[in-house]
């Protein structure tokens, strides 16, 4: 990092993403001076630098990586150029807060990996629901052992209608990496392993389905479609994973499904001593007391998430400490991710492959 007081950071990608990180970074300004902007469509970039007060909008990420003034950059990009923007940005000296998924699939997740390793910068992914309110309070009691065991937890996030963009980067495999099981359905793997205790997963069986994006049904509101592009990745996804501890994770994620469902993400684990469950908003502890079942309700306190995680990253620059949300987390979640496609494609059970050093 550089001497100066202030952390200075970098931005590729102006769109919405990236404009959540400029809102929450903007509230740190005692800590935090976003320097430099770039994006494809460089009059959005210029767009952001007359909102947010930055200097410099720079012609593309290659010369902004390469600053000397900045000691981290914010990636908010479609999925297929993480990982050479990271590996860019970790060998030119830079931390990086990277948005999910790590990368497209577990070899580049892999690369990512090595490369922070081998630089000893800070790679963050900003799984934003590990910052929210209930989360928090849930891995409060999981730390003081209140659900005792966790041997199973079942989360999902069943939207009915809402394939994002049809047509562009979301739906077109080489771009994203697949449909709603890399986009929304990681948040929910990756908050799970994360109240679990980050068990070690070793097996993984899934199966994916696209039942409506190829004939350009349930599509929701997100994104612009463009109908002479193409759909070429699933619709819904689900799996069984298991833990080198013997617990196991059931997840079921969807863009499009016929189902009775108020599409909110949900998270229930299931503890020898007690459980918790998170749906939206609204989350409960439950367990048992005098053979009768007894339920706790937890509120949700703030929608400060995203400022939470935004501290934190500035947190492990300052203090030289590896994020909670770390580029091993982000690929044990791209390993989990491909073997569920894998699974899918074979109709057999896959075993994961843990040949990272020190993993």
């Amino acid at each position: 990092m550089s001497t100066q007081t202030k952390i200075s950071i970098g931005v590729i990608g102006a769109g919405n993403i990236g404009n959540v990180h400029l809102e929450n970074f903007n509230q740190l300004k005692e800590d935090v001076e976003i320097k430099a902007i770039t994006d494809v469509y460089l009059p959005l970039a210029e767009k952001r630098a007359e909102e947010y007060q930055i200097p410099t909008v720079h012609q593309n990420a290659d010369e902004l990586i390469n600053n000397q003034e900045l000691d981290a950059v914010i990636i908010a990009v479609p999925n297929k150029y993480h990982a050479p923007l990271t590996i860019q940005a970790l060998k030119a000296g830079k931390h990086v807060l990277l948005e999910k998924p790590m990368a497209i699939n577990e070899n580049d997740a892999k690369e990512i990996l090595l490369t922070q390793k081998k630089t000893g910068k800070i790679v963050m992914i900003p799984h934003q629901m590990r910052w929210e309110s209930l989360a928090l309070q849930v891995k409060e009691q999981v730390e003081r052992g209140e659900l005792g065991n966790i041997y199973h937890a079942k989360a999902g996030w069943l939207r009915r209608k809402g394939i994002p963009g049809w047509g562009t980067w979301f739906t077109q495999k080489n771009e994203s990496g697949g449909g709603p099981l890399i986009d929304i359905g990681v948040h929910l793997l990756d908050l799970s392993l994360y109240l679990m205790g980050n068990p070690k997963p070793v097996s993984v069986f899934g199966s994916t389905y696209a039942e409506f994006g190829p004939k350009k049904k349930g599509i929701g509101t997100w994104g612009t479609p463009n109908w002479d592009g193409a759909y070429d990745v699933e619709d819904i996804a689900t799996a069984l994973i298991k833990m080198e501890d013997g617990s196991t994770l059931s997840l079921d994620v969807s863009w499009a499904v016929h189902m009775d469902t108020d599409n909110q993400p949900y998270l229930h684990l299931l503890g020898s001593e007690g459980g918790a469950s998170i749906q939206g908003k609204k989350g409960k502890l439950l367990t048992e007391m005098f053979d009768r079942p007894i339920d706790v309700d937890l509120t949700s306190e703030d929608e400060k998430e995203r400022l939470r995680l935004s501290q934190h990253f500035v947190e492990c620059i300052r203090e030289g400490k590896e994020p909670i949300s770390s580029a091993v987390t982000g690929y044990t979640n791209n390993l989990i991710l491909s073997a569920i496609y894998e699974s899918s494609r074979t109709g057999r059970e896959v075993q994961l492959n843990w040949d990272v050093e020190g993993e």
